[in-house]
């Protein structure tokens, strides 16, 4: 049996649009990790692993800013996937956490 194509009938379907390209998620992360000076992991796509804090970011590269260690700055090409660093506290002179400081995690 062949299928037949519909003409203009109420049941044919249009194509959806393709999903956007930026969804600005990315850049809403990446400004709440640095306006809280949260301390994270990055993961560079050779398989290394910085920790620090993002302290200014664009859409090409990432600074990570680190204690006792030279400052970076990575292209976003080159990073594999940023994750908060909840082992660790909140950098000295940063905002306090918030909360009473205990997490219900342990440790990673």
């Amino acid at each position: 049996m062949a299928f037949q194509e519909s003409s203009n009938d109420g049941n044919s379907r249009k194509s959806k649009s393709p999903p956007p390209d930026d969804t600005r998620q990315e850049a809403a992360y990446l400004k709440m990790l640095g306006e809280k000076q949260h301390p994270v992991r990055i993961k560079l796509m050779d398989g290394d692993i910085v920790r620090g804090w993002i302290e200014y970011y664009d859409r090409r590269m990432v600074r990570l800013t680190r204690e006792g260690a030279p400052n970076l700055f990575i292209f976003k090409h080159e990073i594999a996937y940023i994750a908060e660093d909840t082992g660790r506290k909140s950098r000295p002179g940063g905002p306090a956490p918030a909360g009473n400081g205990n997490s219900a995690r342990g440790p990673e």
